[in-house]
């Protein structure tokens, strides 16, 4: 079957025919977006769309930032198609809002002084190329005018103030797949945003794995990383005036892993977290004159994921990752000790920041029953502020699924873990279709946050749902964490296979109706789990998923490739290459026997659309079923409304029809 173009025209429309004197209407279908292009992906029903509506409409707010002089702050929230920026002038009052494009805008930082205007960055299409622009606050949301403070053509990696003179760092790579032996180098620019033609380069650095950068409090110095591997950072410092820098954490001897590096207030150490002589992050103080490393948690044996000071230096917040949630706890740097825990909902926690009051802290937090909103926690009264509210639905969030944590034994005896969401058995009775959903990553995990529409495979489909936490996922050690790199690639392939027996001894699950589906690393492990267990699945969906290393390594974007060989293996070894080639999904598509759909955004710069293209060709060879989707406006997933509701539409449909029936 040819694939089909689809014209802008309206989002539904219906033909009636007539036939043989009597009136047969054909039921009313939902029109593609206009960039998508499908190969045998069946026409939507319109009676469908109308029924998963309400699951289409949540809308996660995200904190984005704080101004500097007002107890007031910018979030991020879905404005018709994309996520823009809001201006919340207090906790409760009506979003305002602050941009309004056509490419999704997610974060944005006030100038820090006084806040008379912020900068934010935006990409095209998916393409992941953002530039930073400015823009002053109080301009209508209407004004597409902004100020780009950015080299054009080249991807910002990272940004960072100096809050004292109120400058901008920025770094750069360069974008366009060269081949697989081209060399890059960062960019390190620091400009007054007012002044963009103005920037001054404080370094070129080799590589593209440089960014966490911190200015001390009298903008003299910065603290970075230097990302090697999910288990090998380095820590260094930068003279501001000269670009001169010298490595903190020595290389050598024990790989460890740092991030957030932020300076205390006197400039004489660095907070960081640190795996150093354990299986965990933890959080530590490195003095700058002595090297040495003081850990100031000790007793928590978990990563811990984000932290931040207070502007004052004496506050440390911070969020530790147990078993997948989010705990908050802040920490005197006077005396080490931890002030009593703030009573914050049970959920996932995102960004955390101070106020510059030093009182305040914003933060993101969602749960199985609340999309992410956005609160703010009193450090000194312990009162915890809910600043966002969603709008009110047609679906009622309190009866959603709460997830459970089990655990299971692999092919080597090791414990793998996930979290499973069950429909109501009163509703749904007997043994049930299991869909499995694996994180991307592969340094990535899954926890029990809100999963938004696909609260409709549970409360109207009767699915279980099953997101595990495979060999190599984050959050439960650096050894754990290693267990899936290089040729032991297959080994979280079967961790899935021990997961497949698991269910067989549930009983409430039905072992002969699973599905697979996963999207990058996860979309990887879909095709693998296709080709590898073929007879025990019953559908797959593989969204931006990776068919063949060697040509993924070849492809990918340049300033990603060598941090990438760090985990898979470098393509240019003849033995590595030999082993990726013999187990590439691509190259044992004969083994996949079940219906597959494959998901591509056309500008993904990480997993290159062609990873798509392969697996769908050599599949359509078997007469295997294969749906396509590609999306000519998307990159690394689909970041605009319309296109995810389509494919969530399609989705359901491809269930319907392969894991239900």
């Amino acid at each position: 079957m040819r694939p089909v173009r689809c014209p802008l025209g309206l989002t539904l429309f219906a033909s009636i025919f007539f036939a043989a004197g009597a009136a047969m209407a054909q039921e009313a279908t939902v029109a593609p977006p206009a960039a998508m292009v499908l190969e045998n992906v069946p026409p939507i029903r319109a009676s469908l769309a109308a029924q998963v509506a309400k699951y289409n409409e949540f809308k996660p707010t995200s904190y984005a930032a704080w101004h500097p002089t007002k107890l007031e702050m910018i979030v991020s929230r879905r404005h018709n198609n994309t996520p823009q920026l809001f201006r919340v002038a207090k906790p409760g009052a009506p979003l305002e809002l602050m941009t309004d494009y056509a490419e999704p805008v997610r974060s944005a930082q006030y100038e820090p002084r006084q806040g008379k205007f912020y900068v934010f960055g935006r990409d095209s299409g998916g393409n992941e190329v953002f530039r930073a622009y400015r823009r002053d606050v109080g301009m209508k949301a209407s004004s597409q005018e902004a100020i780009p403070i950015t080299p054009d053509n080249r991807r910002v990696q990272d940004t960072a103030w100096a809050k004292k003179s109120g400058r901008l760092l920025y770094v750069t790579v360069p974008v366009g797949r060269q081949g697989s032996n081209d060399q890059i180098n960062s960019t390190i620019s620091i400009v007054d945003p007012a002044q963009p033609e103005q920037a001054r380069v404080l370094a070129e650095l080799p590589g593209g794995g440089w960014g966490s950068f911190s200015f001390s409090q009298d903008d003299k110095q910065l603290a970075y990383l230097e990302y090697v591997s999910a288990n090998e950072t380095y820590l260094w410092l930068m003279d501001v005036a000269s670009g001169k820098s010298r490595l903190l954490t020595q290389k050598g001897g024990e790989k460890v892993a740092y991030s957030d590096p932020v300076f205390s207030r006197d400039g004489k150490g660095v907070y960081t977290t640190s795996d150093r002589g354990s299986e965990f992050r933890r959080l530590v103080y490195l003095d700058l004159a002595s090297g040495k490393e003081t850990v100031l948690t000790p007793d928590i044996n978990w990563d811990i994921d984000e932290i931040d000071l207070s502007d004052d230096g004496r506050l440390l917040a911070f969020v530790a990752n147990e078993d997948g949630s989010s705990v908050l706890r802040m920490m005197s740097t006077r005396d080490h000790k931890q002030l009593a825990q703030p009573k914050l909902p049970m959920g996932v926690i995102g960004r955390i920041e101070w106020h510059r009051n030093s009182r305040n802290l914003a933060l993101s937090l969602s749960s199985a029953r609340s999309p992410s909103e956005v609160y703010s926690v009193d450090a000194k009264t312990g009162a915890v502020t809910r600043w966002t509210q969603h709008e009110k639905m047609d679906v009622d969030m309190n009866r959603f699924v709460e997830p459970s944590l089990v655990r299971w034994k692999s092919f080597d005896n090791r414990s793998i873990s996930g979290f499973v969401y069950r429909p109501d058995a009163a509703k749904f009775p007997g043994k049930r279709p299991v869909m499995i959903n694996i994180h991307g990553g592969p340094e990535g995990q899954s926890t029990p946050g809100f999963l938004g529409r696909n609260n409709y495979y549970t409360d109207e489909m009767g699915l279980i749902v099953i997101y595990p936490n495979v060999r190599g996922s984050t959050g439960y050690g650096k050894s754990f964490l290693k267990l899936d790199n290089g040729k032991l690639r297959e080994d979280s392939v079967k961790d899935i296979g021990a997961l497949l027996d698991w269910i067989a001894t549930q009983p409430d699950m039905d072992a002969a109706r699973v599905a697979v589906a996963g999207g990058s690393y996860g979309g990887y492990m879909t095709l693998a789990v296709s080709t590898m267990y073929a007879d025990r699945i019953a559908a797959a969906v593989d969204i931006v998923g990776i068919s063949n290393f060697v040509t993924f390594l070849e492809r990918t974007e340049s300033y990603r490739r060598d941090l990438r060989r760090v985990e898979y293996g470098d393509e240019r070894d003849p033995d590595m290459r030999k082993w990726m080639e013999a187990t590439a999904p691509a190259n044992n598509a004969a083994k996949i026997k079940k219906p597959l759909f494959v998901v591509q955004g056309k500008n993904d710069p990480r997993v290159p659309w062609q990873e798509a293209d392969q697996i769908v060709a050599t599949v359509k060879k078997n007469g295997t079923p294969v749906w396509y989707m590609t999306a000519n406006d998307e990159g690394h997933g689909f970041g605009k409304k319309a296109n995810a509701d389509y494919l969530f539409y399609s989705t359901i449909d491809f269930f319907n029809t392969y894991l239900l029936k």
